[in-house]
């Protein structure tokens, strides 16, 4: 993963960790544009906008295309804390966003929340939810455990 990944998955870990102060549940994510400008960034707010699907990647995905047509954001990179649940995938996916870099993979953090009722989980990769659509999307992780699950310490206990 090149220096440039590193720090915009970084900035992504540190939206989950601002989530996290604000309330809610500790991800975050972020949309590049082709040259490697954030254009939008968004934080889970679940609990404070007392809103289930209101994850970092659909709240991300809300803004996106309701400021970017298909092709632009077909040309953009997603970046998030852990990788985007079946619900967050489906998003991206008809928002036509092309590639999706993660920290935490499913299976990371489901062993980190397993049992917290409030992180219920739909036990299929984002790589499974995007294998079964009409168009390819580029997923690349897990990266950065260690960065990517200390926001989490001691928040699912």
């Amino acid at each position: 993963m090149s220096n440039g990944n590193r720090q915009l998955l970084r900035r992504a870990i540190e939206l989950a960790r601002l989530a996290r102060e604000h309330g809610n549940h500790p991800f975050g994510a972020l949309l590049v544009d082709p040259k490697g400008n954030v254009v939008l960034e968004a934080e889970n707010t679940v609990r404070t906008d007392k809103d289930v699907t209101a994850h970092a990647e659909t709240n991300l995905m809300r803004m996106a295309t309701a400021r970017f047509d298909r092709d632009s954001l077909g040309r953009c990179t997603l970046y998030t804390s852990t990788e985007p649940c079946a619900m967050c995938a489906g998003a991206i996916y008809w928002g036509n966003v092309r590639r999706v870099v993660f920290g935490l993979s499913q299976e990371q953090i489901h062993s980190i929340s397993a049992g917290n009722p409030e992180y219920m989980q739909l036990r299929l990769s984002s790589r499974e939810v995007f294998a079964g659509g009409d168009h390819a999307v580029e997923v690349s992780g897990p990266h950065l455990p260690k960065e990517s699950s200390a926001v989490h310490d001691g928040f699912w206990d």
